[in-house]
């Protein structure tokens, strides 16, 4: 019984460190927003650094912090690996699947541009492609660490000659710089603190309970992570700028694997669980080619309510597989 509760308690303090590094991460992309606003940066440089990067500093944050851990040995380098890895895949999959389903049904119908297909999904494709090559052999090491890196910034260089000047971002414009500087660098920190702790519980919870780190943080990590790109998804169908959302949702999918996975393994290395070579990184590649199959066969290239649908249903279907199939890994 006393074992009992001191799991609920952990598993208390886990979920606290989760909803603590969801609203830090909220609360440091809307503060690096109002200074981007008020320093008058370009659209296309938000929407590659703040948009992209920044909702994605719940996932690059444990990926930092998880590889601290391991290198200094803090942290159990198979169950860490595991866990971080699972979570990278699976909040990059909610992105990809759930949220732009969401995204799509909410929205009605959008029109994909053939700049925005050179520019931001097909990078995309072939950063699921680039991970897949350097995860085959079963770890990331650092030399992958920096192959991933070097492609981002190739990414990066690219995307910001290439994109459209003009995105409809938010209007936030920072009335007090100073105090939007230091909440912005104590958001930071409560998503570093709190990144740890999520991590020490999943690694007691794995022990206590026999469970898999991978599935584990697919449906905790994962989830919470793409909880701040949710909400980038529902102010742009409130606003109308459905290019805010498609460039965050599939530009995150590029910083993912390539930032958050090449820095944990330029620090620590990981080691790569089945299910990431098996099951995700094959999955979100088909999907991905099959979505860009179906916008290239209509002429109007055009994304409609009812492929929203389909892809919620691929989210439910790639978890249900998982569990099935990887749930202790």
């Amino acid at each position: 019984m006393t074992a009992d509760v001191g799991l609920l308690g952990l598993l208390a303090v886990g979920a606290v460190a989760l909803v603590v590094l969801v609203e830090s991460a909220e609360i440091a992309v809307d503060r690096a927003l109002s200074l981007a606003t008020y320093y008058d940066v370009s659209d296309v440089v938000v929407s590659v650094t703040v948009l992209a990067v920044g909702t994605s500093l719940p996932e690059l944050a444990a990926h930092v912090i998880a590889s601290l851990g391991i290198l200094v040995g803090t942290l159990d380098y198979g169950v860490t690996s595991a866990t971080i890895l699972g979570g990278n895949m699976g909040s990059s999959t909610v992105q990809q699947t759930l949220l732009m389903g969401v995204f799509l049904i909410g929205f009605g119908h959008v029109t994909v541009t053939e700049r925005f297909l050179r520019t931001t999904y097909l990078p995309m494709l072939g950063a699921f492609a680039l991970t897949f090559a350097v995860a085959i052999d079963g770890s990331f090491g650092r030399l992958d660490g920096v192959v991933l890196l070097i492609a981002f910034a190739g990414y990066t260089y690219y995307a910001l000659r290439q994109r459209e000047r003009r995105l409809r971002l938010p209007e936030t414009e920072s009335t007090n710089v100073r105090r939007d500087v230091l909440v912005a660098i104590g958001a930071l920190v409560g998503i570093l603190a709190s990144s740890y702790v999520v991590l020490v519980v999943v690694q007691v919870v794995v022990d206590e309970l026999a469970l898999g780190g991978s599935m584990l943080g697919v449906v905790t990590l994962g989830l919470a992570a793409a909880l701040p790109e949710l909400s980038t998804v529902v102010d742009a169908i409130r606003r109308r700028a459905p290019n805010v959302a498609l460039g965050t949702l599939v530009g995150s999918n590029v910083v993912n694997p390539l930032v958050g996975i090449g820095l944990g393994g330029v620090i620590s290395g990981y080691r790569v669980p089945r299910s990431v070579v098996v099951w995700d990184l094959p999955f979100k590649f088909v999907v991905g080619v099959a979505l860009l199959a179906v916008v290239l066969r209509r002429d109007s290239r055009t994304l409609r309510r009812h492929d929203g649908a389909l892809l919620v249903v691929a989210y439910f279907g790639y978890v249900t597989v998982r569990l099935l199939l990887f749930a202790t890994e």
